[in-house]
């Protein structure tokens, strides 16, 4: 039978040359053709913004001219909102009239079977009510050699190609409005914490407003319900914007993964959190301060021999 894909949505700003590569990658999908892509472009949010804004909006404006997928509709904001502020009236949007939906941001190559590992996970987990998104990428940590599995479960939502259903992304509330009984409570911010140990920091700087983040608030809403994210074993993502070009990255090769075009069928099974995997992947994510404290014990360790 076949499966009507989801709509892919896909936020630019202000990096034409990312935003190529990110189109380009996804018109490469065998599902491409297939697909209803929806862009959303933000307004500039100064004058040194603009000439890269028009220059995006340039580029984008010529893609539905192309044929690269099944129907192209662009969104142009008239005034900046933000990459939060976008992503969630965007996503709100588009999975209202959907009922599902796949995102991937202006600076994430994917490869040519990311399509359809997400319509193919989007399909087997519809009904799986402990699954809250799905992952088209993965982190660079070591599986475990006897994992004989192409998925694994996580805690923590991801913000770099993902995909997920109406009724989870509904159940959000982007207000935080319980923030207060949380950020006291050490056993809810352990618990939060599971996903990796930067995310209870991370909420806290958000609800101080010094960090403007959508995708901390959605994965607060999974702990909350005790949900899952299906991750890949085999990233289907690159992250290119790790070069210091965007708003909200820096420059880093923490992210680095081991990224082929094309990686076969992907085999999803209804999956048990594996320990050792859900234990390196909350490593992979921590505070500076945990950062520190950590290199701090391994150079006291070799110190005193212990």
């Amino acid at each position: 039978m076949f499966i009507l894909p989801a709509p892919v949505v896909i936020f630019v700003y202000n990096r034409p040359e990312h935003t190529k590569k990110t189109i380009e990658a996804l018109a490469e999908n065998y599902l491409a053709k297939e697909s209803d892509v929806f862009i959303f472009s933000d307004a500039a949010k100064n004058e040194k913004s603009i000439a890269n804004v028009q220059l995006t909006r340039k580029y984008i404006e010529s893609i539905p001219d192309k044929n690269l997928f099944k129907s192209v509709e662009i969104i142009k904001a008239s005034k900046n909102k933000g990459l939060a502020n976008s992503v969630i009236s965007g996503v709100t949007e588009i999975i209202g009239k959907f009922g599902k939906v796949i995102v991937v941001e202006d600076d994430l190559v994917t490869s040519k079977d990311f399509l359809q590992y997400m319509n193919g996970a989007l399909e087997y987990y519809k009904n799986n009510e402990s699954i809250w998104s799905i992952s088209g990428y993965n982190i660079p940590i070591d599986i475990p050699s006897d994992y004989n599995h192409d998925v694994y479960l996580s805690y923590r939502g991801c913000s770099w190609g993902w995909a997920t259903w109406q009724d989870r992304w509904s159940n959000v509330d982007w207000n935080i409005s319980d923030y207060n009984s949380f950020k006291s409570n050490k056993e809810l911010r352990k618990k939060f914490n599971l996903g990796g140990r930067d995310m209870a920091n991370m909420l806290d700087l958000q609800m101080e407003g010094k960090i403007d983040s959508w995708a901390i608030r959605w994965c607060y809403a999974q702990s909350k319900l005790n949900m899952y994210t299906v991750y890949p074993v085999q990233s289907r993502i690159k992250n290119t914007g790790l070069d210091g070009s965007g708003t909200h990255s820096g420059l880093t090769s923490h992210y680095d993964v081991n990224f082929k075009l094309d990686n076969g069928i992907c085999k999803f099974e209804d999956l048990k959190m594996n320990s050792e995997i859900s234990k390196k992947f909350q490593n992979h994510y921590m505070s500076l301060l945990n950062y520190y404290l950590i290199k701090l014990k391994k150079i006291v360790k070799k110190i005193i021999g212990r």
